[in-house]
């Protein structure tokens, strides 16, 4: 049962970003569509839970230790050539983005001192980056126990301020005034929230193989995982309903929320931002080390360069890169959703 949550904590650390936990993934992908957003929120929910089960499942079966491997087995091919084309063209696409989130998750970091303390982005960027980078010398396990004591603080932390939230907001009227708004594109966008995570997901998935036991062990993270993440979304929605102003010119809108709202609370909530923001950091930045450095001696210089980049990359603004590549990206994980669903029904 200690691997089961080991597996789920790390599964929710990654999923749960700075985009997650200030709102602006919530917002763009479901509550800016009002009702409809609530159907994509449903369909991306299953979606996530079956990419979760099709893909330990494979790792498992299949004994898979490396992402490369992971395409290797989904992207079959009859013509050898053109398979590993797309074999190559995909892995450099999803490292890419493994990568660039990684930037977004340092630029959130900074955002948040700016946004709070008036201190300089740069400056917060930096203070997590040197964080991840002492982290990442070190092995897959230390990374999982420091997951195993932030992730369950970090759940419970959302729990008490939902909680806290609902007794004060008329849940009724927020499904009512919901109701009243419905963009296009609601279930469309949900579908993109899954295929964007699933590319952040399978990468670090696989770094779990050794903790997998079974298919019900396998059956039972991918349900409660996406039973947590339900319904932490739906904390973050009913935070998100209680903005004043326009949401589109907050970078953090829960944070906001909070600071206005929840004054005892602004301090218990920045520490969850941070602490989201950490967790998924390390998972990402892992993940892109596991996936494309090849040696021992190389794995610092190649650690270093990319905590030093993301710094850089952090100036360009949290809510840009947010906005402009997750959407883009959701676009190109739809390519290994389909491969993952066709592979699946083949074994």
């Amino acid at each position: 049962m200690k691997n089961t949550f080991n597996i789920i904590w790390v599964i929710i650390g990654t999923l749960i970003g700075a985009g997650f936990a200030s709102g602006q993934e919530i917002n763009l992908f479901f509550y800016s569509y009002g009702k409809i957003g609530f159907i994509g929120l449903l369909i991306s929910s299953i979606l996530l839970c079956l990419i979760i089960q099709y893909s330990l499942k494979i790792i498992k079966e299949k004994q898979i230790n490396t992402y490369k491997e992971f395409l290797e087995n989904i992207l079959k091919s009859k013509n050898e050539s053109s398979f590993f084309n797309i074999k190559n063209i995909v892995n450099i696409i999803i490292n890419i983005f493994i990568l660039i989130t990684f930037f977004i998750m340092v630029a959130g970091f900074g955002s948040y001192f700016q946004q709070e303390f008036r201190i300089e982005g740069y400056i917060g960027s930096s203070i997590l980056a040197i964080i991840c980078f002492f982290v990442f010398l070190k092995s897959i396990s230390g990374f999982i126990k420091l997951n195993d004591i932030l992730v369950p603080i970090l759940v419970i932390f959302l729990l008490l301020i939902g909680f806290l939230n609902i007794k004060q907001i008329n849940i009724l009227e927020i499904t009512s005034n919901l109701e009243q708004v419905s963009k296009p594109g609601g279930i469309i966008s949900g579908i993109l929230y899954a295929s964007y995570n699933s590319i952040l997901l399978i990468p670090t998935l696989i770094t779990l193989r050794n903790y997998l036991k079974g298919e019900k062990q396998i059956k039972f993270i991918s349900i409660l995982t996406t039973l947590i993440i339900i319904v932490l979304s739906l904390i973050i929605i009913s935070l998100l309903y209680r903005v004043d102003i326009n949401i589109n010119d907050i970078e953090m809108p829960v944070v906001y929320v909070v600071s206005q709202n929840f004054k005892k609370l602004k301090i218990l909530y920045g520490i969850i931002i941070l602490l989201s923001i950490l967790t998924t950091s390390l998972s990402l930045g892992i993940s892109f080390l596991q996936n494309t450095v090849k040696s021992k001696k190389s794995y610092p210089q190649i650690a270093t360069i990319m905590c030093i980049t993301s710094v850089v990359i952090s100036k360009l603004g949290f809510l840009n890169l947010v906005n402009l590549l997750y959407p883009i990206f959701g676009f190109l994980g739809l390519i290994q959703i389909f491969k993952l669903v066709a592979f699946f029904k083949r074994i």
